[in-house]
């Protein structure tokens, strides 16, 4: 990373490239700070998150109740699975025009979009990590006593815990990127409406600089959830 940054600014400060269209690392961190010290920065960072936050926990939780039905249930299954493998290849941009038909510019759209970006993603996970569970356990629990109401909890879901866990922090990124597009679809506030608005006023630093912003939340948030499922479903660590 420094090296690309040190190749970076020599370019920049070369002359090899347009200032106005590729500015300098160090023009970018002044567009940040410009950006951030504003107050535009941190209300539209605010506005993202809340975007992403929402959109993530739906999208999650519905996700993960209908994934761990349809890898469990095989008449579920056979009623759900085939329509959504036809909708998951979809991608969250394609909705943006329906979107702004169905929602109109509020926030409800961009909640949408995030969330069935989501949704795929924690679905497929669950689904396929209930299904990948050592069926011994699951006879095991049986001939213990366990009844069939409390093998999900017990043992199929603690099981595939891991697998669950790798799709719900995929969603993570994927609700972030989402937000890209929700922002776009329009908005009044948020960083990808910021870097919209900045690059129609040829100000590619700002523009740049809150591609920085998006990526460090986007990190922080990662490693957030890193830590927290840590602590919540240790036996995975």
């Amino acid at each position: 990373m420094p090296l690309l940054l040190a190749a970076w600014q020599g370019v920049c400060a070369l002359g090899l490239v347009n200032p106005v269209l590729f500015p300098s690392p160090v023009q970018v961190l002044a567009a940040l700070w410009d950006y951030v010290s504003r107050g535009d920065g941190w209300s539209d960072l605010g506005a993202s998150l809340v975007r992403v936050a929402v959109g993530y926990a739906a999208g999650a939780a519905v996700g993960l109740v209908v994934g761990l039905y349809t890898g469990t249930r095989p008449l579920v299954a056979g009623l759900l699975s085939p329509a959504l493998q036809l909708l998951r290849p979809i991608p969250p941009i394609a909705f943006v025009p329906v979107v702004i038909v169905w929602f109109g510019l509020g926030e409800g759209g961009k909640w949408f979009l995030i969330f069935w970006g989501v949704f795929f993603a924690v679905w497929m996970a669950a689904h396929m990590g209930v299904q990948r569970v050592n069926e011994n356990l699951v006879r095991a629990a049986r001939s213990l006593g366990e009844s069939p109401g409390r093998l999900l909890w017990t043992v199929q879901l603690p099981a595939a815990a891991p697998v669950v866990l790798v799709g719900l922090r995929t969603a993570v990124s994927i609700a972030f990127y989402t937000l890209v597009a929700a922002e776009l679809s329009g908005a009044y506030a948020g960083i990808a409406y910021r870097m919209e608005l900045t690059q129609q006023n040829m100000q590619i630093a700002h523009t740049l600089a809150g591609l920085v912003l998006l990526g460090l939340a986007s990190t922080l948030a990662d490693k957030a959830f890193v830590q927290v499922s840590h602590r919540l479903v240790h036996w995975t660590s």
